[in-house]
C-alpha cells in the first residue's frame, strides 16, 4: 500500500504530539507506548519505524513542547505584549489546570533530571532559547537580562509546580499571584 508523500512525517508528528501532552499530563514514566500509539490512532507495530525508543520519543516530545512554547512566547512580542503580560499569561489558574497543554518544565522537571544526558542536552538548548526569548521582554538593567530571565523562568516554574500541589483552589490562586508579584520585581531589578 503506497501513502501520500508526507504521511510518515505526519505521523511521526501525531505521534509527537499526542506524547508530549500525555507525558505532561501523566508523566512519561507513567505513560505507556501502548495508550499513546492507540491515542495517535495506530497499532504498537507502527511505533518502531518513527523511534528507535521510548528514550527517543520523550526527547522529541520534550523538545517539541519546549519549541511550542517559546513560538507563543514570540508571538507574544510579535503582539507587543510586555513582561507583565507574558508573566501573568504564565502564572494563571487555566495554565494551572492545562497541564497536558502547559510547560513541560513545570509538568516534566524531575522526570527530565533522570534522563539520559542526550535529553537533558536537548532540553538545555530548548531551555536556553526560550529564555532568550524571555529576556528580550525584559527592560535594560545593569545586571544580565539572561541572568534575570533565568531566575524569572525558574521562580515562575517553581510557583506553578507549588500551585499544582496544593488542594485548595484559594491557596493555589495566591500562590500564583505571590508569583507574579516576585517575577515582577526581579524584571525591574
Amino acid at each position: 500500500m503506497r501513502f501520500e508523500k508526507g504521511h510518515k512525517e505526519n505521523t511521526r508528528r501525531r505521534i509527537i504530539d499526542v506524547a508530549s501532552k500525555r507525558f505532561r499530563k501523566d508523566g512519561a514514566a507513567a505513560s505507556g507506548l501502548a495508550g499513546i500509539m492507540s491515542e495517535a490512532g495506530l497499532t504498537n507495530g507502527a511505533f518502531y519505524p518513527h523511534f528507535e525508543s521510548k528514550e527517543a520519543l520523550v526527547r522529541e516530545a520534550i523538545v517539541s513542547a519546549l519549541t511550542d512554547q517559546r513560538a507563543s512566547l514570540e508571538q507574544a512580542g510579535a503582539a507587543e505584549l510586555g513582561i507583565e503580560d507574558v508573566i501573568r499569561h504564565y502564572l494563571n489558574v487555566a495554565h494551572l489546570h492545562g497541564t497536558e497543554d502547559g510547560c513541560p518544565s513545570a509538568a516534566l522537571l524531575p522526570e527530565i533530571g533522570r534522563q539520559p544526558d542526550s535529553t537533558r542536552n536537548a532540553y538545555e538548548v530548548g531551555l536556553g532559547k526560550y529564555v532568550e526569548t524571555l529576556a528580550s521582554y525584559l527592560p535594560p538593567s545593569s545586571s544580565s537580562s539572561r541572568e534575570r530571565a533565568m531566575a524569572i523562568f525558574a521562580l515562575m516554574v517553581g510557583t506553578l509546580q507549588i500551585a499544582r500541589a496544593v488542594s485548595n483552589e484559594i491557596v493555589a490562586a495566591q500562590i500564583l499571584e505571590g508569583g507574579v508579584q516576585a517575577a515582577l520585581l526581579l524584571a525591574k531589578t
